[in-house]
């Protein structure tokens, strides 16, 4: 009996999470900032205890969840509205490094030691801090880098080169099955789709993991069996 009071216990308090994170917004599934961290270890502690302590009246924990919750979007609401509101719950950057001289005091405000700052200069791409002009550690924890301008990479517009306009790529089928919502994004139907398909030599879904079509309509096909590392390219 205890097991199956646990198990429901459990699928109610999953579903009860999802919703108060969809509530919550796509902020709190990402890089969490300081009051994002202890709302959600703090809900994932009372859905733990409400799931396995039977002793705990289930409710009492939804109620717990629904307040944090709650509290969680007005502090999003007064964040957006006051920037002093916002510095002192979310927080604000911490330059680190600043024309490419490591800054101490920083870094022992932000509690980083200078092997962390390394660590994710490399994760950067940045073996060498002497490349780095800017470090900045933003309010989520993470760092971001601004070279010195001679290790910047070079772009078209720095080379003169004329280069037509990226789009997005649109994934049109996928693991055989074809995406009718993506089709119709583009201004095509499944009929334009398995024409240019037949045309190209597939009769057939079966063998395609994936097609993607650009902005000038040309099509990337994966084939299963050739596996994930080949493609073919198809104007």
């Amino acid at each position: 009996m205890n097991f199956f009071d646990t198990f429901l216990r459990s699928i109610f308090s999953i579903i009860v999470l999802f919703f108060l994170t969809k509530l919550m917004g796509r902020k709190q599934i990402s890089q969490l900032n300081m009051y994002d961290y202890i709302v959600g270890i703090t809900i994932g502690s009372v859905v733990a205890e409400i799931s396995t302590n039977l002793d705990t009246h289930f409710l009492d924990g939804v109620i717990v969840m629904v307040v944090y919750t709650i509290v969680s979007i007005l502090v999003s609401f007064l964040s957006e509205k006051s920037i002093i509101l916002r510095r002192f719950l979310i927080g604000v950057p911490i330059i680190l490094i600043e024309n490419g001289k490591i800054l101490e005091k920083s870094l022992k405000k932000s509690k980083f030691e200078i092997n962390e700052l390394l660590q994710e200069a490399r994760i950067n791409g940045y073996y060498d801090l002497s490349q780095i002009d800017y470090a900045i550690m933003e309010a989520n924890g993470m760092v971001s880098f601004l070279p010195k301008s001679k290790y910047m990479p070079v772009t078209p517009r720095d080379l003169k080169l004329k280069v037509d306009k990226s789009g997005l790529v649109s994934n049109l089928v996928i693991d055989g099955k074809i995406m009718i919502n993506n089709l119709h994004v583009i201004g095509k139907d499944k009929k334009w789709l398995l024409t240019r398909l037949n045309n190209l030599g597939y009769t057939s879904l079966d063998n395609i993991l994936l097609v993607t079509c650009n902005n000038r309509e040309k099509l990337t096909i994966y084939e299963k069996n050739i596996g994930l590392n080949e493609k073919k390219v198809l104007e």
